[in-house]
């Protein structure tokens, strides 16, 4: 994307004609990480530069529904009134599943005095990174997303299934890093990587994870607001050359009982933006202040933004112990037991690894939270506790267990709302207040087996 990294509107314009582009897809994030929007002809979105939709639409939950009442309503308007949003030129790329030619671009919101929407996903972590940008650092990150290829499923309440393979039979054993396993879906993932080139987005290595039809992407490392970007259209991406071979591609936390869960994990660094040198290393390659001061803020604040890298109750299953994913806020150097690694890594690559966050996390929310954590360590000077060089496993549980203790630590800690924004942190918590009821709302097979008859 660097060749488009500043693209104005007269190179949209070049861009759209040289890819004879017919219709265009004006596609804004919400809440979830959903692509809302609308889908305009050519000439119209040409004349329109934009489109207004209304700014509730980014302020939903997964299950469609907005609060009655309550905070919600003092940041969004009861009388539904319209955002209005402006294509980012640096986002557009072409649809290659489509039959006609067609772009999609991403949005910006604004409201009607031309301020940025600050509820909006987007808006949140471009707010995050102002805040690097006036220290004067730069930000880089590189996400690690997992995800799981399951059999067709039409009936919610049937378990989820891994699909059938080249071979005609679906996998019973764990084939983590397999590239057997991988082959057995080359037609599928011949096509991700041809949408993937068509689209120009930066992913690097594919590989098979640990569960049964799991698999990881990892991406370049790059600005954050860019792979955020990219990692929208990477889901949209999957989802749909998935179901081009009789599949789903699925990005919850926890698909399958008895499999482990998804993670998007994340590797994050600070350059200085007059030198160019790696923020986390001295001049002598040993660790910065800045280094230890980042993993001090992830573990006094990760707990508090478990609601934004786990946000939903299937969240929760994913972080268990002893199930590759972190129960923790620990930190050490090149462990995976840990919520926060820092791999072997030369000084001008050092690096942080966030391994708390979710797949189903939407990516401009978890890496706007992320970096909020480390900035404010680093303003902070938060030190970090020793380093962990066993077995964090062995050790007690201390991030929430539950969306609902997740949310009530999110609501108290004022420090994280004046980072992110707290207009968002309202709109964000009364959203998934909403998911939270309508989740208690359902009674499970387990209550059905164990309850029924014997309490």
């Amino acid at each position: 994307m660097a060749s488009r990294e500043h693209f104005n509107f007269s190179e949209l314009e070049q861009w759209l004609n040289q890819n004879r582009v017919t219709e265009i897809e004006c596609l804004v994030p919400d809440l979830t990480g959903v692509a809302r929007g609308k889908i305009l002809p050519r000439q119209k979105f040409t004349e329109d530069r934009g489109m207004r939709l209304p700014e509730a639409i980014v302020g939903m939950g997964v299950t469609g529904e907005f609060p009655d009442e309550g905070p919600y309503y003092d940041v969004i308007n009861p009388t539904d009134r319209d955002m209005h949003l402006r294509p980012d030129p640096a986002t557009v790329r072409i649809v290659p599943w489509a039959t006609d030619p067609t772009a999609q671009v991403i949005h910006d919101c604004y409201d009607r005095d031309g301020n940025l929407v600050p509820f909006a996903p987007r808006s949140v972590l471009r707010r995050v990174c102002d805040l690097f940008a006036a220290e004067g650092w730069e930000p880089v990150v590189a996400p690690e997303l997992e995800f799981y290829l399951v059999a067709r499923n039409t009936d919610p309440d049937m378990p989820l299934k891994p699909p059938i393979g080249r071979s005609g039979r679906s996998e019973t054993s764990r084939q983590a890093y397999s590239i057997d396993a991988v082959n057995e879906f080359d037609p599928l993932f011949e096509d991700v990587y041809d949408y993937c080139e068509k689209m120009e987005l930066n992913v690097d290595t594919l590989i098979h994870e640990i569960g049964a039809g799991q698999m990881e992407i990892n991406f370049f490392h790059a600005h954050p607001l860019g792979l955020a970007d990219e990692v929208f259209f990477f889901k949209r991406t999957v989802r749909e050359a998935a179901l081009r071979h009789d599949m789903f591609a699925t990005f919850m936390a926890k698909p399958i009982a008895g499999e482990p869960g998804s993670a998007m994990h994340v590797h994050q660094s600070l350059v200085n933006k007059k030198t160019g040198r790696n923020l986390f290393s001295k001049e002598d390659g040993t660790p910065s202040d800045e280094f230890y001061w980042y993993i001090g803020g992830l573990q006094k604040y990760i707990p508090a933004a478990m609601a934004l890298f786990a946000p939903y109750v299937n969240s929760y299953r994913r972080l268990a112990r002893f199930t590759a994913a972190p129960i923790n806020i620990q930190w050490g150097t090149d462990n995976r037991t840990v919520g926060i690694r820092s791999p072997v890594a030369s000084p001008s690559a050092r690096r942080i690894e966030n391994r708390v966050i979710g797949a189903d996390a939407n990516p401009y929310v978890a890496l706007a939270a992320t970096l909020a954590c480390g900035y404010l360590g680093i303003k902070n000077r938060i030190q970090p506790t020793p380093e962990c060089k066993g077995d964090a496993y062995l050790g007690d549980y201390q991030l929430p267990r539950s969306l609902g203790e997740a949310l009530n630590l999110l609501r108290n800690e004022k420090a994280l709302a004046e980072v992110l924004g707290e207009s968002f942190i309202t709109v964000y918590t009364e959203v998934k207040e909403i998911e939270h009821a309508e989740f208690m709302k359902v009674i499970s097979p387990w209550e059905r087996e164990h309850l029924l008859l014997h309490v």
